[in-house]
């Protein structure tokens, strides 16, 4: 995305002035932070990476760098109040290492092991001393200017999360360093690919924008001769990545896919991930580097039209400023536009996009009514991560000032699906979500099953937490809408068909379904951890 008036800002780009004398924000250094994953499941020991940005145009030395791990909360520990977390902190562990590296690259990773730490919550205090052209600067976390540096902050987990039997969970909606333009960038495959290990993935989809394709790595600017070439690179990047690591342990499968700008039926722009396409789909309406002209490039049809792929309506509902809806030609997703009487249709709607906003509100409201139509469209979760391991750097006001936000961190919200004996394959993901059965979460397990009883028509619903999701559930809630005699979806609002408030951390939930069309189930434990299934269609 282009750093235009309107725009969606994310990462916190210093070195663009629209060719102005001037900008608050500017400095001939490079883009510096320090980024980790949000949490580290059991089986991997923690670490993070220091992120460079625009060496190649301003090389530089890092010097030394200083990690003070502060073991905020100890696993086991319940706190009441701030002095009981105070009571609670560990004697800080200080990590001293001698870099003396050279970065002349346009993006590095330089991953720093943490060793073996604790189960617990952390805060890390990140400090890095650099050198340029005899200059020495030392810094906190990152050298954005204006901006108030915040700790690191993870979790090392004491228990695995926990995860329907025969299921894997996926990231959906992330970014590599092939979105990247003046205002965002990504991570390399390769640490979107380790994160995946360490906060419990299974697969990841990296989604990135079908408009950066068609520009030039070197100048974000200038249209490449072809966007093929930049996709096909990023699918042998991807096909080069090892399956096990050194122990043989398999590592999260990833794949190359695309978030394309597709116009829909009022001609706005709109986006849409596709899970592994064939090839290239085109979709440049609103990349920003044509200022007014921004058409959308192909109709959600015509896209659609283009490929075999599972496509999903990205973000239907995230909610726009003027600019970006006027400038951008910018809009919303419409019923007309599932194309669902078509020979290819959208198979599910990402309404959690990281975070539950009024986007979420919207989205879900558009999926269930979806539903009542007999439209059994897959929720889907994401995160839209642009790198974000840990939290989001963003421009507040262009030239002027930065923001920092924990929203869209990669991997915190998944969706989790039922798969076949092939595992983690792409021909896996396929199948299952060609069937109707995942379920969305952001920590706990919450899945249905159809009796295995000949004519029965009851489905079990079972919610699984643990001490790593705040233990027990505040409530679990499974919904439904009736079947008319004739066939059709009753015409009023789901009902509720039971609910278990101050559940344990462990439920089976038998639900006997007759008279209904289908079910489904919302549930969210202790701590505000959240999750809900797709609809379960009574079998007639």
């Amino acid at each position: 995305m282009s750093f235009l008036p309107g725009e969606k800002l994310r990462y916190a780009e210093t070195h663009f002035k629209f060719k102005l004398p001037w900008s608050l924000l500017y400095k001939p250094w490079p883009e510096i932070i320090f980024d980790a994953p949000f949490q580290f499941v059991p089986s991997v020991e923690p670490m993070l990476w220091i992120v460079v940005r625009d060496a190649d145009r301003f090389p530089t030395t890092i010097k030394t760098v200083e990690i003070r791990l502060s073991n905020v909360i100890p696993a086991g520990t319940l706190l009441e109040s701030n002095a009981t977390e105070n009571a609670a902190r560990q004697p800080d562990v200080v990590i001293n290492k001698d870099l003396n590296t050279e970065v002349q690259e346009q993006m590095r990773f330089i991953p720093l092991a943490l060793g073996k730490i604790p189960a617990g919550t952390y805060e890390a205090h990140c400090k890095l001393t650099i050198e340029r052209k005899g200059k020495t600067q030392t810094f906190e976390r990152w050298n954005l200017p204006r901006l108030k540096p915040v700790p690191l902050r993870f979790k090392v987990l004491s228990e695995a999360l926990p995860i329907a039997p025969g299921y894997a969970a996926g990231e959906m909606h992330c970014h590599t360093h092939y979105s990247a333009d003046h205002v965002e960038y990504g991570a390399t495959p390769e640490v979107l690919q380790q994160a995946a290990k360490a906060v419990g993935l299974d697969f990841v989809s990296c989604t990135d924008h079908a408009y950066d394709f068609a520009f030039t790595q070197e100048d974000f600017t200038k249209e490449a001769n072809s966007p093929v070439p930049r996709f096909q690179k990023l699918r042998e990047e991807i096909a080069a990545l090892p399956s096990t690591d050194e122990n043989g342990n398999r590592l999260p499968l990833m794949i190359a896919g695309e978030e394309v700008s597709a116009g829909n039926s009022k001609g706005e722009n709109v986006h849409m991930t596709v899970l592994g396409p064939e090839g290239y789909l085109p979709g440049l309406g609103d990349c920003g580097r044509y200022w007014l002209e921004n058409r959308p490039t192909r109709s959600i049809k015509q896209i659609l039209n283009m490929t075999e792929a599972h496509c999903f309506a990205a973000h239907p509902f995230q909610q726009m400023g003027l600019l970006e809806k006027f400038v951008f030609r910018r809009g919303y997703w419409k019923p007309e536009d599932l194309n669902l009487s078509g020979k290819h249709a959208i198979r599910g709607i990402q309404f959690w996009n990281g975070i539950r906003d009024e986007g979420f509100k919207l989205g879900r409201e558009f999926w269930i009514n979806e539903l009542g139509k007999g439209n059994y469209l897959l929720p889907i979760g994401g995160n839209d991560a642009h790198g974000d391991l840990n939290s989001m750097t963003a421009v507040n006001l262009p030239l002027i000032s930065l923001k920092h936000t924990r929203a869209h961190t990669f991997g915190n919200v998944r969706t989790v699906v039922r798969i076949d004996e092939r595992g983690e394959t792409l021909a896996s993901l396929n199948a299952a979500f060609s069937g109707d059965n995942c379920y969305v979460t952001d920590g706990p397990a919450l899945w249905w099953e159809r009796s295995d009883k000949e004519k029965s028509k009851e489905i079990t619903f079972h919610a699984r937490s643990n001490k790593e999701m705040g233990g027990g559930f505040r409530y679990i809630r499974i919904y439904g809408r009736r079947e008319l005699p004739n066939g059709k979806l009753a015409v009023e609002e789901e009902i509720m068909l039971g609910s278990l408030i101050a559940a344990p951390d462990h439920a089976d939930i038998p639900v006997a379904t007759f008279g209904f069309a289908y079910v489904r189930a919302e549930c969210e434990t202790a701590t505000g951890r959240f999750a809900l299934t797709s609809a379960a269609r009574v079998q007639q």
